[in-house]
């Protein structure tokens, strides 16, 4: 199907941490959003793969994405090798998103670094008509990056605000990451109550800079054009 947006995450619970609000304000106006796991996440301290997929399906309903898939590439091993990069192209040819969504550049987890190294070449290659993979080349309009664990100035917000309860509620979905039970539960960093906190501070930090209760921010390296210096955008004729 064709997409509106397409969304990466290096892990089941990446896409929900960074982006779950926009997702979902997306999806609430109508468009076809699309979502895209590299790995199970089978690194991970707690949860087992099979865990983490169905928490991600869970939590891809409550968001209202029209599907969400997962490349099963190795945790810890995302690289640009000649099948990684043919399964992301093929997945971006196959639904020719108009957006597409990649973990920013900058991030203290090294998968999400490499996800955004690799996704940003993918997205390239996808546009080559001689970078051949049995689909005919596709490039989207732009491609934004999205934080998860670090923040830093963003191009623009997305107010999200009358959808942060389904992101609150699609983090819920992983409780194998930030509510583990049973003998072989351990104490991780995302656990902490103080994660989810920071979640939401962040949040409502880009939300207070624009004048809104919660915002997600997002970075492009395109220029943004606006018609003129007003900020409604509108210029008389």
């Amino acid at each position: 199907m064709a997409l509106d947006v397409l969304v990466f995450g290096a892990h089941p619970d990446d896409i929900e941490i960074g982006l779950g609000g926009t997702v979902a304000r997306h999806t609430a106006a109508g468009h076809a959003v699309g979502l895209c796991d590299l790995t199970a996440g089978e690194l991970g301290s707690n949860g087992t793969p099979e865990e983490r997929l169905r928490e991600s399906a869970a939590a891809a309903t409550v968001l209202g994405a029209a599907w969400r898939e997962n490349l099963r590439w190795p945790d810890g091993g995302i690289t640009d090798t000649p099948d990684h990069l043919r399964a992301a192209v093929n997945l971006i040819r196959q639904h020719k998103p108009r957006t597409i969504a990649v973990p920013h550049w900058r991030d203290r987890h090294p998968d999400h670094v490499a996800a955004s190294r690799v996704l940003t070449t993918a997205v390239f290659r996808g546009g080559l008509r001689r970078f051949d993979t049995g689909l005919p080349p596709w490039r989207p309009e732009w491609v934004c990056y999205y934080f998860i664990n670090e923040t830093a100035r963003a191009s623009f917000v997305v107010d999200v605000s009358a959808v942060y309860d389904r992101k609150r509620e699609a983090l819920d979905c992983h409780r194998s990451q930030f509510a583990p039970h049973g003998p072989e539960a351990v104490d991780t960093r995302l656990t902490a109550s103080t994660f989810r906190q920071l979640i939401e501070s962040r949040d409502a930090l880009f939300g207070a800079h624009a004048g809104v209760r919660f915002a997600e921010g997002l970075v492009v390296r395109d220029p943004i054009v606006r018609a003129g210096l007003l900020k409604d955008g509108t210029v008389k004729a």
